[in-house]
């Protein structure tokens, strides 16, 4: 939280940190509030109940209420004062600024498989950026606002890079660093929630490919 007010406070003067607790069980939610009381810029907001990652991320757009929207995951794996590599190549001409993993730093199998997975979204999507799984992305609120996210599970950020597309939001690419995961354990992998992703993939295909829909 310190690294994410101090990089936000060098590159605007006007700033919000939104964190979106989902549902957890933990102390979480205490922490955070003790967080609100040194962060004058934090907003905390709660589900009740878990929403799964696309779930988060929709609440977290719609919270959004200044001109640009970044965002990343709290597991540490991302380091936010590399924020202003993204905001520096936000030009007038630029509507995401889509951050690439550089040298994964995860277990071998979730390596392979996630160059894998890239590899087929970008082959059955006919996306043209190269890491959609990079959750690190600076994003004109503008196109948020126009469209609607439906996908709860990781499909999300496929879903949210075509939606860009289709609306005909321009892309820009950078490379940056991914560490181990700090903090939590990935939940991708487990029986229900790989069905659930590969559903919603499914739909998310037949509704923006074969009929070609952006919003």
């Amino acid at each position: 939280m310190k690294e994410a007010d101090k990089t936000a406070s060098r590159l605007a003067k006007d700033y919000e940190i939104i964190v979106v607790d989902d549902g957890s069980k933990d102390d979480s939610r205490e922490i955070l509030k003790g967080l609100k009381n040194k962060f004058k810029r934090l907003r905390l907001v709660f589900h009740e109940k878990n929403r799964g990652y696309g779930g988060v991320l929709q609440t977290g757009f719609k919270s959004a209420k200044k001109e640009l929207v970044f965002y990343t995951d709290g597991d540490g794996q991302y380091d936010v004062g590399e924020l202003k590599l993204l905001w520096w190549l936000m030009t007038d001409d630029v509507d995401i600024v889509n951050g690439i993993k550089m040298d994964r730093q995860d277990y071998r199998h979730r390596v392979v498989l996630g160059n894998l997975y890239a590899f087929l979204m970008r082959w059955l999507f006919l996306l043209k950026i190269i890491d959609v799984d990079c959750d690190f992305r600076l994003i004109r609120r503008d196109f948020l606002r126009k469209m609607s996210l439906n996908s709860t599970s990781g499909a999300v950020c496929v879903e949210l890079v075509k939606r860009l597309e289709l609306a005909g939001a321009n892309f820009r690419q950078v490379e940056v660093h991914h560490y181990p995961r700090l903090f939590g354990s990935s939940q991708f992998f487990r029986p229900m929630r790989l069905v659930k992703t590969a559903g919603e993939l499914a739909n998310l295909w037949g509704e923006m490919v074969w009929r070609n829909k952006s919003i």
